[in-house]
Order: structure tokens, then sequence, then C-alpha cells
């Protein structure tokens, strides 16, 4: 227990490789789509799965660890723009793009979620809205705590997803209906985010718009790894308003490695139950529907959704809930 931090060293080897990769240009900047697209996938598979944990643990190494997931986004950003500018758009920095976008929605926003949750207007809190426009999503903050805490498994919220739904046809209806949410729940606090992640684009594009590209791409590829995975945490799991929320109302998955890399996200039954509990004292729920695959592994079979939307209903069956 005193040293069940270490596991969770693991998630910031993403940022390392995809700063080293960006670093060293040409084929390197591909790195970090080998590890987190080939590499993880089987490595989540031969690892097996895991419930232990440790919910009444003391997380200052922890919290060490989600802020730097948090500042790497930033130093990433960085390092892609210094890149475009040396070399300009090519195929291959538009590679290092997508790498860069894939360490901002796998660590980043996953960081920039949990810190989301901290004390509204701390540094942690700010560090999280930082992190989220550093992929122009700067309004999931306020439409995550405001409108999907709230409504989670219900049809009213644009970030749970019904039976036959692809992963595709649901990043094209969650984000407006996102943006829609947060800007209902706190219009004024929207309309800053959205002019200034707007403003900023466009200084960049008149600075340089290759520059401008590198930006947007790796925003558009962060952002549907963070939709994939909305997508994939509810899919299927319904309630009626009138329905009190329980633990048979999101997916979770006990997978050692998507827990170690993605700060226990894959617990999501347990962050819902209660949203202010830290990421290291997330705890597992028997009667939860699981996950056949830990994240990385699902990730490919959301691809194929009429193999994805039958092995989550077999799960279902299997956990009785069908």
């Amino acid at each position: 227990m005193r040293w069940s931090w270490v596991p969770h060293l693991w998630g910031l080897l993403t940022p390392a490789v995809t700063v080293a990769g960006l670093l060293m240009g040409g084929w390197w900047m591909a790195s970090t789509l080998v590890l987190l697209l080939l590499v993880y996938p089987v490595l989540d598979l031969l690892l097996g799965t895991s419930k232990v944990t440790h919910p009444l643990q003391e997380g200052r190494a922890h919290n060490v660890i989600v802020h730097l997931h948090a500042a790497a986004v930033l130093l990433v950003v960085g390092v892609l723009l210094w890149r475009f500018s040396v070399d300009g758009l090519t195929a291959m920095t538009l590679v290092g793009a997508v790498s860069a976008g894939l360490n901002n929605g796998a660590s980043g926003i996953v960081s920039a979620h949990e810190l989301g949750h901290r004390k509204p207007r701390s540094p942690s809190w700010w560090l999280a809205r930082a992190t989220l426009c550093s992929v122009l999503y700067g309004h999931f903050t306020t439409e995550h705590n405001h409108t999907h805490h709230r409504h989670w498994a219900r049809d009213r919220d644009p970030t749970s997803s019904p039976w036959g739904r692809s992963v595709f046809g649901h990043f094209v209806r969650t984000v407006p209906k996102q943006v829609k949410g947060a800007w209902s729940a706190r219009p004024r606090d929207t309309g800053r985010v959205l002019a200034f992640e707007g403003v900023f684009l466009a200084l960049l594009a008149l600075l340089a718009w290759p520059l401008a590209v590198a930006f947007a791409a790796q925003a558009v590829v962060a952002v549907y790894l963070l939709e994939f995975v909305n997508y994939l945490q509810h899919h299927g799991l319904r309630r009626t308003d009138e329905e009190r929320a329980n633990a048979t109302h999101a997916w979770e998955s006990r997978h050692r490695l998507s827990r170690w890399t993605l700060m226990e996200l894959p617990l999501h039954p347990s962050h819902h139950l209660k949203a202010s509990t830290r990421y290291e004292r997330l705890d597992v729920h028997d009667e939860a529907p699981q996950l056949p695959f830990g994240y990385y592994v699902m990730f490919w079979i959301s691809l194929v959704p009429p193999l994805f939307g039958r092995l989550l209903k077999r799960q279902v069956k299997v956990a009785g809930l069908a």
C-alpha cells in the first residue's frame, strides 16, 4: 500500500516518449502511435486484471503524478509547435501532430478530468483548464461537472451513448451538444473560453499557418480519444429521469495497464458514485458491468461497431442486467 503509487508512474512514459519523438524528428515522431496503439493493447491483454484497490491510502505521490501529466500537455504542445516551425507541414510532422494528440487525449485530458473536480479556481483547477484549452476543449469541465455528473446514463446526457450508436456517430453528435450544454450551464465562462481558444488559433494562423494546422490536428485527435472514453463508459446503460444512479449505470474495467496508465479511469462507477473521490482512492464494484477488455483493446474494437455492440450486450447478460 505504501508504494501503490509506483505502477502509476508507467503512465508518464506516454508524454516522455512523445516529447522525445518530437525532439528527435523523422520516424521517431511515430513512437507514440506504436506505443499506444500497438504495444499497450498487447500488454493490456497480457497483464490481465486486478480488483486490488487502496481506497484509504494517502495520496501525495499520486497527486504529483496527476499534475505532471497535466503539465506535460503544455510541454508537448510547445515542442510540437517548435517542430512545425523547423520542418514545416510535412507528412511526418502530421504524424507528430497525431502522436501529440494521442498523448494529450490519453494522458492530458484524463488528468484534466481529475483536476477539474478539484476546488474551483484552485491552482489544480486552473491547470486543468489550461490543459483543456490546449486541445480546444476548455468548456469540458463546465459541461462534465454540471451536466454529465447530474444526468449520466440518461437520454438527456450528450456524453452517454445508447445501444446501436457507433463511436463515429457519437463523436459528431456529442461535441456540439457538449458545447451547447456548457453554454447553458455557464454562458459567460463558456463564452470566454471559446473566445480565448478562437483568438489563440487565429494568432497562430497569422504567425504561421502550419502552426495552426498542427495545433488543430492534435486537438482533434485528443478530443476524439476523450469522446471514445465517454462513448465507452456508459454505452447502452440507461436510466430514467426518476431512477436513482448506481454502479450498474457505468462500465468498469479492472485491467491493470489501463488502470495504471489512465489514473484509475476504468474504475468509472466508483468515480460517479462520489465525484470528489481522488483517483487513487477509487474502488471496485462487483455489481457494475465489466468491460471484456481494457481501454486500449476496446479502442480497436469500437472501430467495428457490430462487434463492439455484441460484446457489450453479452457482458450485460453476464452481469444479469439484461
